[in-house]
């Protein structure tokens, strides 16, 4: 009896041991924005390799030349790919045309993923889902996830807007830049539990810039006058990385997203950025890499 009773007591231990492992499983690949870069792609690369970085987000740029010198510069630092895409065109039409083949030249160089801007705010429920479902088909072709924006001016706008969505398409999932849901809302969202809560859980992919009740980006997330602000997007991120962790998914991507000049926060007259673009999105970087090191 002894003897069946230490076997049992192995037996847990192991599954525990097991079970452990998996949930420590979980790779996170930070990205880093091209917005605002203005070095060449080799220089601005090599610069992301080494401040840690594992890949780059960008969109595609339409000059094959620059795309051919992107491609380059990526493999020789041996960086990784996430591409934006959208549409385009005065009329639905033409949007929904734009839109699909867009999709298609960014799948032709093959993405770790796809973050869309999908839609018009002033779109129906009917045409942004038919746009929803165009590339949720070409994802499932393709095998290259794609994932659709919370962002101001698309169906994913609000928080409440995006529930509805939610609710309705099975096949949505979003790519989480919740700041703009906190300016379109002029709140933490404290309110909005039940729609935070379902995003959270249909989150594929995090731009991770900290927004605030008055904009989408709040100037230096290191400054203790924004430490409400950052907690509470921190907090959002970790229920996103733990609920991956729980499902034994093997990989989450983020990209550091804080803007330029124009959306960094300028002076007046001189239009100075009161803080440098590159330095706050590494200590996103750093700030994360940490946060996260012991999955």
């Amino acid at each position: 009896m002894k003897h069946l009773f230490r076997l049992l007591i192995i037996l847990v231990l192991q599954m525990n041991f097991l079970f452990a492992q998996t949930e420590k499983s979980l790779t996170i690949k930070y990205y880093c924005t091209n917005w605002g870069m203005t070095d060449t792609w080799a220089d601005f690369c090599k610069k992301v390799k080494e401040a840690g970085y594992d890949g780059v987000e960008t969109w595609l740029p339409g000059n094959q030349a620059e795309r051919a010198a992107m491609l380059e510069a990526l493999k020789e630092n041996g960086l990784s790919l996430g591409l934006l895409s959208g549409g385009g065109g005065d009329d639905y039409a033409t949007y929904y045309a734009s839109f699909g083949n867009n999709l298609k030249e960014a799948i032709k160089l093959k993405p770790d993923y796809i973050n869309c801007h999908t839609g018009k705010e002033y779109y129906s429920f009917e045409e942004n889902s038919k746009l929803i479902l165009l590339a949720s088909g070409l994802s499932k072709e393709s095998g290259i996830p794609i994932y659709h924006e919370t962002h101001r001016g698309r169906f994913s706008f609000a928080a409440n807007i995006t529930k509805g969505y939610l609710e309705k398409v099975p096949e949505l999932t979003l790519a989480l830049d919740i700041s703009h849901w906190c300016v379109v809302h002029e709140s933490l969202l404290s309110d909005q539990k039940e729609a935070v809560d379902l995003a959270l859980s249909r989150t594929g992919h995090i731009h991770t810039r900290v927004g605030h009740q008055q904009g989408a980006q709040v100037n230096d997330p290191a400054a203790p006058e924004w430490k409400a602000a950052l907690d509470q997007h921190l907090a959002w991120w970790d229920v996103v990385v733990d609920s991956y962790k729980k499902q034994g998914k093997s990989t989450l991507t983020m990209c550091m997203e804080f803007g330029p000049s124009g959306y960094m926060p300028t002076l007046p007259y001189t239009q100075q950025p009161v803080a440098d673009q590159w330095s706050v999105n590494k200590y996103m970087l750093d700030l994360l890499k940490k946060r996260y090191s012991s999955l």
